[in-house]
């Protein structure tokens, strides 16, 4: 049974993935629509205008026959059913949640224009307002189209996460190994692990020894030396040793899956946070409702008639949802998403960057963002006389040049570097898990740990500090100790500027690391933070998040690699770096595609920007309705004032263009 219900949940998460990329193709899909929705509208909104009273009394023409009326009807109903459609069951939708917001402000102005009209063209006493509701709906459609083009939106974090788990697994079965689904193997079982296969469970090694890469899961680059007894993580990489390993933790249990499942939650968890325009919207439509059926009740209690009672409440609910309001927040949203992708921001998450501003703790990924992820000599060093320094590095380097070892690559780096000539090597072998050795120029030289000198009673000499932060090998040349090498991952030159530029802003800076305390604090000392948590994995990195969030902080959170994920979706604005991973770049708000630290700084300045346009909009956009709703309501009609729908169409239009150029003015703002 049980296997039965893991293989239907399984089957169920495929699905799910499935679903991730079908998101992507959703929101094409959604953008085409808002697109296709546009454009029929404003054909037949033309029609609307020509034969609208209103327009023909501002413009000075007439055109009238014995059906105008039912011809402007009919168009503005398809109009009404087909563009209004998205803000109709957007309504539905922002119901149900219990968040109106902007399509419930959208849809009661549109049905109010549409139940209005109809009524006074079969038969009520007043004027029409289908020329309101055909460019309401217009601009709004534009105004959606505009912003959902302008925002990165595909969520493809956990089907990437997902590809990194092996589908297969070699079962052993008494002296047979078969190939069986990750899916069929229950706890107790043993599989085989040949050199670089991804570790296909959580389990424990029984038999072997071997690096093992855990980068995706520690974020750290040098690979573990594990062995009998030791714990292994699925999706982790062996290295060049066959392991034998009992199954522990499968499927839903695995530690992988726990980290997809901690993404999932984070992410559902923050889009129910609003968009600024959601909520203004929301206190609109209270106004809108309020003031319009105030409105009506006053003039019955005042003693006028229904029909002139329901034309000004039907005046008012049109007037307050400002067209203006329809492109306040997009044209800001599409200006700054473009201006951002210039400055190499990709913005995938509107409300995190609108919020960029109330930052307060930037959390850094060590490895990979504030480091370069890489190993680099940071010194090397003769300790006999037969040799110099650089002959040291070059037998080292004729060594490495045989290995995959990342340290390997750090000191060929250095080789070059130092313009050093490789001398010849022959019958290379790696020692495992200790280093290794091999013929260079009839010399028996090694390239080992501190472990290895341990196990051969080599005494190290005093001089040799091997407490530091560094990753120390030993040159042995004929088994006499000759020289020693220290590599380190390298801060990034930005890293110091970046941290210097957001100390000035009054920002806290804390690193998370899977990487061990010395390296962890080394860095941190150098970078001057103001804390720093060592020794960390993923679900870790997220409860260390959730601390400092609890403690009142608004949080932005950035990292490059799968261990960051959890914690990225969870930050109030995850921000990846985009040399990282897919897995980071997906989980997270923004991404800084040339993955310079500094941008961070320039990001919650340009949020703060940003910010403040759309709030200015909101001014301008609202200011126009402030003044016009009491005088729709009628409150000066004793003095002869009232708003005339003539008016209002000026009025409305101004609103529009203002909020238009000022949404340029962006553009100026970021240098």
């Amino acid at each position: 049974m049980n296997s039965h219900h893991e293989k239907h949940k399984h089957s169920q998460d495929k699905h799910h993935e499935n679903g991730h990329h079908d998101h992507t193709e959703h929101h094409k899909h959604m953008i085409a629509d808002f697109r296709q929705r546009f454009w029929i509208s404003l054909v037949l909104t033309i029609p609307i205008l020509v034969l609208s009273p209103l327009i023909q009394q501002i413009i000075g023409y007439e055109i009238q026959f014995s059906f105008d009326k039912y011809i402007l009807f009919a168009l503005s109903a398809i109009i009404f059913f087909y563009g209004g459609w998205p803000f109709l069951t957007g309504l539905a939708d922002e119901l149900k949640k219990k968040q109106p917001g902007m399509m419930t402000l959208i849809a009661v102005a549109i049905t109010v224009a549409f139940g209005y009209s109809t009524a006074t063209t079969f038969g009520l006493k007043g004027d029409s307002f289908f020329w309101e509701l055909a460019t309401l709906i217009d601009i709004m459609l534009v105004g959606h189209w505009i912003e959902m083009r302008s925002v990165v939106n595909a969520s493809g974090a956990l089907q990437s996460l997902i590809d990194l788990m092996p589908d297969e697994a070699h079962l052993i079965e008494g002296d047979d190994t078969r190939d069986v689904k990750i899916d069929e193997l229950k706890a107790g079982d043993i599989v085989l692990v040949r050199p670089g296969e991804k570790i296909p469970v959580d389990g424990k090694i029984i038999e072997g020894k071997s690096n093992i890469n855990e980068s995706m899961v520690t974020g750290e680059s040098q690979p573990v030396s594990k062995s009998k007894d030791d714990e292994v993580i699925g999706g982790t990489v062996n290295g060049t040793n066959s392991l034998k390993i009992t199954v522990e933790q499968v499927g839903k249990e695995a530690y992988l899956n726990k980290v997809i499942q901690m993404v999932r939650d984070a992410q559902s968890k923050k889009s129910k946070t609003q968009h600024l325009a959601d909520k203004i919207a929301f206190w609109l439509t209270i106004i809108a409702l309020t003031v319009g059926f105030g409105t009506l009740t006053t003039w019955l209690v005042l003693g006028k008639s229904f029909v002139f009672a329901l034309e000004r409440m039907a005046s008012v609910m049109v007037i307050t949802c400002p067209h203006a309001l329809g492109l306040a927040v997009p044209l800001v949203v599409a200006i700054s998403t473009s201006v951002s992708a210039k400055q190499g921001l990709l913005i995938r998450n509107r409300t995190a960057f609108e919020n960029a501003r109330k930052v307060s703790v930037v959390v850094f990924d060590k490895t990979g963002t504030l480091t370069k992820g890489n190993f680099g000599v940071t010194r090397f060093k003769s300790l006999y006389d037969s040799y110099s320094d650089q002959q040291i590095l070059a037998m080292a380097g004729a060594l490495e040049s045989e290995s995959e070892h990342p340290l390997a690559e750090g000191i060929l780096r250095k080789v070059k570097k130092e313009a050093i000539e490789i001398p010849k090597v022959s019958d290379v072998e790696t020692i495992t898990g200790k280093g290794i050795e091999g013929n260079v120029d009839g010399t028996q030289v090694k390239v080992v740990s501190p472990g290895y000198l341990e196990e051969n009673n080599i005494d190290i000499p005093e001089e040799v500090d091997t407490d530091s932060q560094e990753t120390i090998v030993f040159v042995v040349a004929n088994d006499k100790l000759a020289g020693v090498i220290a590599l380190a991952d390298e801060i990034r030159e930005e890293s110091f500027e970046a941290v210097k530029m957001l100390k000035k802003q009054g920002i806290k800076i804390y690193m998370m690391t899977g990487d061990n305390e010395n390296v962890a604090k080394a860095v941190s000392n150098k970078l001057q933070l103001d804390g720093y948590f060592a020794e960390l994995l993923p679900d870790q990195k997220l409860d260390k998040l959730k601390m400092i969030q609890d403690r009142g902080e608004f949080v932005a959170m950035t990292g490059d690699g799968i261990n960051d994920a959890p914690a990225l979706a969870a930050a109030d604005v995850g921000i990846a770096i985009g040399s990282g991973t897919d897995v980071a770049a997906e989980t997270a708000d923004i991404v800084l595609v040339n993955s310079n630290p500094k941008d961070i700084s320039a990001l919650l300045h340009f949020g703060e920007k940003t910010h403040r346009k759309m709030i200015q909009n909101f001014i301008w956009a609202t200011a126009y309705n402030v003044a016009a709703i009491p005088l729709a309501a009628g409150v000066l009609i004793g003095y002869g004032i009232m708003i005339s729908p003539a008016l209002g169409a000026v009025l409305m239009s101004l609103s529009t263009i203002i909020v238009a150029i000022n949404a340029q003015l962006l553009k100026k703002g970021i240098k």
